[in-house]
């Protein structure tokens, strides 16, 4: 009978409080300067990084500016030696522990200068990114600019591409254009492929965290669950420019 209660009653849906929904979290490995990590910290600061959360930073040089940055910013800034490690192995192992303390979503290299060992690459596979100065494939490796300019080619750019064993051979997520120009200038180009390193990687990090972009079984990207071409979404140097205030004419 309801007088065998007491007369005050506790609904427990009342009492109970939603747990936030966890944050997508996001490591992000550097080697020195840390600029396109400044651009990933900034989304981030604007709430456009599709809600994540860069959780930590960590750098093969101890004395990488980018740690700097990532303290600046309140991020856990990580320094991992490889030089302290006898193999290539050793030090991939170790710094897989580094990163998996922080139970990362995604691990975005961010000029992380080190070739990545196949089990660290499968470690990670699907959920890694990195941002290569051309417009993949073309100019996989090193000094793209100069080889580009020595090309005598038409159109340079940048690619944010999913990390596999193939070095800068992943599938391409997105690509911005730069238009280059008779006897262009070296660093004038490296200034504006920059640029579009800051205004693409925020991009498709965002793309990931919010569940948008991903890597199929086969290899393929897509994004909103449409496969993409072999050049991901490519930005034009026109719409670049216009999303850079860039003058056209330069």
């Amino acid at each position: 009978m309801s007088g065998d209660y007491p007369s005050q009653q506790h609904d427990t849906l009342n009492d109970f409080e939603a747990a936030a929904a966890e944050k997508p979290r996001v490591v992000v490995l550097i080697s020195g300067n840390g600029s396109n990590l400044q651009a990933l910290l900034d989304a981030q600061q604007h709430e456009e990084l599709g809600g994540g959360e860069i959780v930590a930073v960590v750098a093969n040089k101890a004395d990488a500016y980018g740690l700097k940055r990532a303290r600046d910013a309140g991020v856990d800034a990580v320094a991992l030696p490889h030089r302290e490690y006898d193999s290539r192995e050793a030090f991939d192992a170790a710094l897989i522990k580094v990163i998996d303390r922080h139970e990362p979503h995604l691990v975005v290299l961010a000029g992380f200068m080190r070739i990545l060992t196949p089990a660290f690459v499968d470690h990670y596979r699907g959920r890694m990114l990195n941002i290569h100065p051309s417009l993949l494939p073309a100019y996989q490796g090193l000094d793209t600019h100069r080889r580009a300019l020595a090309d005598g080619v038409s159109e340079h750019g940048v690619s944010v591409h999913f990390v596999t064993e193939e070095l800068d051979g992943g599938p391409v997520v997105i690509q911005a254009v730069v238009k280059v120009e008779p006897e262009q200038d070296l660093d004038a180009l490296i200034e504006k492929v920059h640029a579009r390193e800051h205004l693409i990687y925020p991009i498709a990090v965002r793309w990931f965290l919010e569940g948008r972009i991903k890597l199929s079984a086969d290899g393929k990207v897509t994004l909103d669950n449409m496969p993409l071409p072999p050049t991901g979404l490519r930005m034009s140097h026109a719409d670049a420019a216009e999303e850079l205030d860039e003058d056209l004419d330069d």
